[in-house]
């Protein structure tokens, strides 16, 4: 029985020395991956405005009266010329025919007074008349002249009155106000309406004071609506104040360069301000937007990431230089170049010199 248990042993370690050691095959993982790109090193700051007409004003009557009727009503579209109210003209008519009486008046005294001077003064060629009686004559000529044109003057004002008691719209554009009714008495310069042109809307925001340097008459705008979530339209600044008016903060107005039916002034608009950033390094200039899952912490507050050998198949350490964070992306100033592919997700789980594979079945590997 000795006997059988040891050949059995022996048969049994001859056997195994007969199979092969197999090698250790190293798991290929596949990773996500972003192919990097420089982009400008731009930083958007919105801020809330409002919303203006570019043309708004209010409408009076030059001359003061008794309102006789009023053809607009609010909201009312109108276009330039149209009469939109009336004051009583009984006493314009009156005043305009009491110019013309005296005018009339004042013609018929110069006629007499030419006359008188003229024979005055061909009495005095023959030495027939004193010279004082000649200076009377033609200093009454001269004031019958100027009475006439004081008298035309009265009359141009009599019709101009009579002419300002109608009230016209000044452009083509919306009533937005009815301040007056019929038969109320108004004072010059008193407002009647408001009116809107149609001359398009604009944005009027306060600017602070450390983005009012970075702006310019001209440059391109993004603007947005939250009355409107999906409505958003492009601006252009048309003015720039040079004084600050509240709390540090600059006028800003916008045009806004698309007409938007649902748009009404008085609503809010959210304006975006891009301008150049500058890192917390200093920098200036393009840099690279990554994912922050594609970064890992390094010794010393650094930053790393695996940048992707097309050739070799395999995951190289880099260290990167961070600017800031936008938008849950960080921004790199150096440490890649355009075109490298980058691990942007696990990167915790990888090593210096590990074999991937990209999830992208449409990347071209060498092997």
């Amino acid at each position: 029985m000795r006997l059988f248990l040891l050949a059995f042993s022996v048969i049994t370690v001859l056997s195994g020395c007969d199979k092969e050691e197999q090698p250790f095959k190293e798991v290929i993982r596949p990773i996500a991956w972003q192919e990097v790109q420089q982009s400008s090193f731009d930083q958007v700051r919105r801020l809330s405005g409002t919303i203006y007409p570019v043309e708004e004003a209010n409408l009076s009557f030059e001359v003061g009266g008794k309102i006789q009727w009023i053809k607009v009503k609010l909201g009312d579209e109108v276009k330039r010329g149209d009469a939109l109210a009336r004051l009583d003209q009984r006493n314009f008519n009156l005043s305009r025919q009491s110019a013309e009486a005296n005018l009339q008046k004042s013609y018929a005294a110069l006629s007499e007074a030419e006359n008188e001077y003229k024979r005055y003064a061909e009495l005095s060629s023959k030495g027939l008349v004193s010279k004082s009686g000649f200076d009377n004559a033609k200093a009454a000529f001269e004031s019958a002249t100027s009475a006439v044109n004081i008298s035309k003057t009265q009359l141009d004002i009599a019709k101009k009155d009579l002419s300002d008691s109608i009230l016209t719209a000044p452009y083509n554009g919306k009533i937005t106000k009815r301040l007056s009714e019929p038969s109320m008495q108004i004072s010059p310069g008193q407002a009647i309406f408001q009116i809107e042109g149609d001359d398009g809307l604009e944005v009027q925001v306060m600017v602070p004071e450390t983005l009012i340097r970075d702006l310019s008459k001209g440059n391109e705008i993004d603007i947005h609506y939250p009355a409107f979530p999906t409505l958003n339209s492009k601006g252009t600044i048309a003015e720039i104040s040079s004084r600050a008016a509240t709390a540090n903060a600059f006028p800003v107005t916008i045009l806004i360069n698309t007409e938007l039916k649902n748009l009404r002034a008085g609503m809010t608009a959210e304006v975006d301000f891009t301008f150049q950033g500058i890192g917390r390094t200093g920098y200036q200039g393009k840099a690279f937007r990554l994912p922050i899952s594609a970064l890992a912490a390094d010794e010393g507050q650094k930053s790393y990431v695996f940048v992707y050998n097309v050739e070799q198949q395999k995951l190289h350490k880099r260290m990167v230089q961070t600017e800031s964070i936008l938008n849950n992306e960080v921004l790199v100033s150096a440490g890649l170049a355009s075109g490298e592919i980058i691990a942007i997700a696990g990167v915790s789980f990888l090593r210096d010199g590990q074999s991937v594979q990209l999830l992208d079945k449409h990347v071209k590997r060498f092997n």
